[in-house]
């Protein structure tokens, strides 16, 4: 299976450290070169841990494989949209609300990092998913209340 992800997301599971869990679900995680350097580079605390993950993980773009934008204009989450396509990839990784309206829109598959941390769950890879909610409901990525309620009902947690 193959993962193409994007930088939101992948901060916020480097942040509750379940990086490792994409390899376990998905096998293949690629990111497009626009979301390598836009993880990898500043002062963010994850950048090094990201650095290490997406080693030999970026891919570069085919040009020619055209998606409906309607305005969007967020280099990485475009980059990872158009390579989702060029790989003819089973999910995209994306966290963004705007971004993943616009990937549904292009008939494409979204997963966030919540839904990994479900599908961890499902799959007997972790034994809960609240304690990943909470490392990241400590930290500055915003999650609605009303979010994690929905998630940690849906895990059996709630």
């Amino acid at each position: 299976m193959i993962l193409v992800a994007d930088c939101s997301a992948l901060i916020a599971l480097a942040t509750c450290d379940a990086l490792s869990l994409l390899d376990r679900l998905f096998g293949n995680v690629v990111v497009p070169e626009a979301v390598y350097r836009e993880a990898v580079v500043g002062t963010k605390p994850e950048a090094e841990q990201l650095r290490v993950y997406l080693n030999g993980r970026a891919r570069a773009l085919d040009p020619g494989r055209p998606i409906l934008l309607d305005g969007f204009s967020d280099p990485g989450e475009t980059e990872a949209m158009l390579l989702y396509r060029q790989l003819q990839a089973d999910y995209l990784l994306i966290d963004d609300r705007r971004g993943r309206r616009m990937a549904r829109i292009n008939d494409i598959q979204v997963i966030g990092s919540l839904g990994v941390l479900l599908g961890a769950k499902r799959s007997s890879l972790i034994a809960a998913v609240k304690p990943y909610v909470q490392r990241l409901s400590e930290s500055d990525l915003y999650l609605s209340a009303a979010l994690v309620s929905t998630v940690l009902e849906i895990a059996g947690e709630g």
